[in-house]
């Protein structure tokens, strides 16, 4: 069993900064989370702590029914890869996996049994009397993971493993730490800045920023159900549009006003808002090229400031009525800088965020 719980736990440094104010999580046992967020948000601070290189300030850290606050790294039943790499440079890709199992004296036949097997997973067969500089940093970091993989931890801890590698391997070895974890069946937690990585590969994604978890949800939930525009803007590339707007009174429904444009909708959620301004989100693929969608009551002019053609769409960098948004829309439109264009937003796909508190009021 490899649960692991964080129950009011706090990290505060010696010089009295508090980078993990009250974090409460539950990873659940065999389940791939990724803990996604920018640079200082606490992510790698939560890792280390479940890997016992930071220690818990206050609260409970619970590996399995096992509280681990006082636990050293050794005796936790984990194993950690991190984007350096960091392998043995003097020796052999073989050495370098049997190394931990030789200093817990395993014996040679079963260090060779276990070298092996995880070499024939990762496709290291090859390069096993090798040394790391005559290796790509994809190899060598199938290299790291297949140190961890030997030792068969209960719980794989990755703190961005693949920041150091280009893009064509990024996504190689996503897939391929994806169908490690379905292989092993064993608790991944992964952190990485990076939303592609999260997406793509986590069960459940955590999204934090400032050490407060801001949501934690399944990537799909994520995209379509955030709950703050943090999050909201977080996760999606392009990012979500934001624009301020003003609620009016619309017969039975009510309308949203910026500038020239109304955009028409329907949600009783809006109707103690009417008369004041609130924050519309719309996604870059959710503005709409095609006539079909074209409505007076959801169509909007702008100004093309930029297109950028990404082979099968193209990226409207757009400014209507004052306000810059982002379109992704099908190549075979031929828009261009300086056109002006009518386009529609699909408003069965706009989000709606409290101007004050940037919480959702409504979907």
């Amino acid at each position: 069993m490899a649960s692991i719980t964080f129950k009011n736990v706090v990290k505060t440094y010696d010089n009295k900064v508090t980078v993990i104010p009250d974090l409460n999580l539950e990873i659940k046992d065999k389940e791939f989370i990724v803990l996604v967020g920018p640079s200082g948000c606490g992510k790698s601070t939560t890792l280390r702590m479940i890997a016992g290189l930071e220690e818990v300030s206050e609260g409970d850290l619970l590996i399995g029914d096992r509280r681990v606050n006082d636990v050293p790294p050794k005796d936790r039943d984990i194993a950690m890869v991190f984007q350096s790499y960091a392998l043995y440079p003097h020796m052999t890709v073989y050495k370098n996996m049997a190394f931990a199992l030789e200093l817990r004296k395993v014996p040679k036949d079963e260090i060779d049994r276990k070298v092996r097997e995880a070499a024939a997973i990762l496709e290291l067969e090859p390069y096993l009397d090798r040394k790391p500089k005559a290796l790509s940093g994809g190899q060598r970091q199938r290299v790291a993971l297949g140190r961890a993989m030997v030792r068969n931890p209960a719980v794989f801890l990755l703190d961005e493993p693949l920041s150091n590698l280009d893009a064509k391997l990024r996504t190689e070895m996503r897939s391929q730490i994806s169908a490690l974890h379905k292989r092993l069946q064993t608790t991944f937690v992964y952190v990485t800045h990076d939303q592609t990585e999260a997406m793509t590969m986590g069960d459940r994604i955590v999204v934090m920023k400032d050490g407060y978890i801001q949501q934690v949800d399944t990537p799909q939930n994520l995209y379509n159900y955030p709950c703050n525009m943090f999050v909201a803007g977080f996760i999606g590339s392009p990012q979500m549009n934001f624009v301020t707007v003003r609620v009016e009174k619309d017969g039975d429904g009510q309308v949203l006003v910026f500038g020239n444009s109304r955009i028409a909708v329907d949600k009783k959620e809006l109707i103690s808002y009417i008369g004041k301004e609130v924050v519309m989100g719309i996604r870059p693929e959710d503005i709409h090229a095609e006539t079909a969608f074209l409505t007076g009551k959801s169509s909007i002019d702008a100004h093309v400031d930029l297109a950028e053609m990404m082979g099968s769409e193209i990226y409207l960098y757009l400014t209507s009525n004052g306000q810059k948004l982002i379109a992704r829309i099908p190549s075979r439109f031929d828009m261009k800088a300086e056109d002006h264009v009518t386009l529609a937003l699909d408003t069965e796909k706009i989000h709606i965020f409290d101007k004050d508190t940037q919480k959702i009021i409504c979907h």
